[in-house]
């Protein structure tokens, strides 16, 4: 055992030497001659003199923007992120125009924005710079060593031919972080704030450290009974949302497949016509037929089947069971579909070797079915149960997230992801959402990957056997 473990850490260690970059910072700063050494100071210089002229003057000119933008805007942008502006709005009498004008004031959700936004131009300039000096270093040993540098229109040419993925992928890799990235870390600072209309905090407000999560947390505090509430049903409906999507969906499916069915592409049409059909059109229709007034109520109460009107939204039972329902309609044809591709890609020989071993239909269906299907589906049912934490549509199109208490900001059918939509637009709670947004995003995360990394299809990546 002990000589197993031995040759799996020198296994280990001879991966990881395989994957060393053999041209690195502290090499250029160790090893480096003088002209790499001047490149920690000056980008491109090391390239240039070697030669590279095309890459030396584009690391300079970025060297040349970088300083540009911090003398510019960048040194002030950082400098004010820590307090995140004092200065308030003023009004001041004009006595030749004869009216009150407003002095420019500091405005504290700029500043963050803008403090952030160096930061993370400050990062990525660091990592272009480590690619400087890296090549620059380069640059050194290759001519050292008298081997080929490459010019600047064979670099152009490899990035059209054997690197054409880096040409293709900057593009979207740029959106990434200027789409996704930078507004991410922006609502990251924004939790550790008390940006809000508390205390008129919504021009001038300042860093709170974790007074926010604090709050969120407090399972004594409104806002945090609010919290643990929303979370619990949020999770109750995206397991049940999930689970009987898919199995009313498989039931369907397997039902439709089977040989004795006839007209099968007349019943899959049938269902999969609800798809067509826009979700919120869908939605919003029920949300009208379902209404204390609506066509379900009316024929109801005309026929004598119920007293009173059926409280679908108004009743927090009603309404929780209600979205769930209706949420089967919109979801089950997609399962459907999945499910039907999956059944006609069961190897038939699995059946027929079934069949001889004398296995009966429910053997064949926990034995082989619902495996295989398991196998191939579960990484669409993690998605789908991510899918239905942040489902928005089917929840604030339908009960808009009611019923609510009185002087709550949270309602019985509030998802994590409604109830921060209320509290940032409707609430002007934008701390607090940014916190909410974080929590969604730690619970999402957890469940996600630890369930993806107990599946069958993470730990038998080769294939169901």
């Amino acid at each position: 055992m002990f000589e197993e473990a031995h040759n799996v850490k020198k296994i280990g260690k001879k991966k990881e030497k395989e994957f060393l970059e053999p041209y690195t910072v502290t090499g250029a700063v160790t090893k480096g001659n003088i002209i790499t050494k001047i490149s920690l100071l000056i980008m491109g210089f090391g390239n240039i003199a070697h030669k590279q002229i095309g890459k030396g003057i584009m690391f300079l000119l970025v060297e040349i923007g970088y300083i540009w933008y911090m003398i510019k805007s960048g040194i002030y942008s950082l400098s004010m992120l820590p307090s995140l502006g004092w200065l308030e709005q003023e009004k001041v009498w004009n006595d030749k125009k004869s009216i009150y004008e407003y002095t420019a004031g500091h405005q504290s959700l700029l500043l963050l924005l803008y403090g952030v936004a160096a930061v993370f131009i400050t990062i990525m300039f660091i990592v272009a710079w480590r690619e400087s000096v890296k090549s620059a270093y380069k640059a050194e040993v290759l001519a050292k060593n008298g081997k080929h540098l490459k010019t600047f229109k064979e670099d152009i040419k490899s990035l059209l031919d054997q690197n054409l993925y880096k040409l293709l992928l900057a593009l979207p890799l740029a959106g990434i972080l200027i789409f996704t990235v930078l507004p991410l870390l922006f609502n990251i600072t924004m939790a550790f704030t008390n940006y809000s209309k508390v205390d008129d905090k919504l021009i001038l407000f300042d860093w709170v450290g974790f007074a926010n999560f604090q709050k969120i947390l407090n399972i004594r505090d409104g806002i945090g009974k609010q919290f643990y509430s929303v979370l619990g049903w949020t999770l109750i409906w995206a397991v049940f949302a999930t689970v009987l999507n898919y199995i009313f969906g498989m039931i369907l499916a397997i039902v439709i497949n089977r040989k004795e069915t006839h007209a099968k592409g007349f019943w899959r049409f049938c269902f999969v016509l609800t798809i067509a059909i826009p979700q919120f059109v869908s939605l919003l229709i029920m949300r009208s037929m379902l209404q204390p007034t609506g066509i379900v109520n009316t024929l109801l109460l005309k026929y004598g089947l119920i007293d009173t009107a059926i409280p679908f939204f108004s009743n927090a039972m009603w309404a929780r069971v209600t979205v769930i329902v209706i949420n089967l309609w919109v979801g089950i044809p997609y399962t459907l579909l999945q499910v039907t591709g999956i059944l006609q890609n069961i190897p038939g020989e699995l059946y027929e070797a079934a069949k001889i071993d004398g296995a009966n239909s429910v053997q064949i269906f926990f034995k082989i079915t619902l495996p295989y299907m398991l196998f191939v589906m579960t990484p669409y049912l993690i998605t789908q149960f991510t899918g239905n934490i942040n489902n928005f549509n089917v929840i604030y199109l339908l009960s808009g997230g009611n019923p609510t208490g009185v002087g709550d900001t949270a309602g019985k059918t509030d998802l994590l992801v409604t109830w921060l939509y209320k509290l940032t637009i409707d609430k002007n709670y934008y701390n607090l959402g940014a916190v909410i947004g974080i929590m969604t995003f730690i619970v999402l995360a957890i469940v996600a990957l630890v369930t993806y990394r107990n599946t069958g299809s993470y730990k038998d990546e080769e294939g169901f056997m």
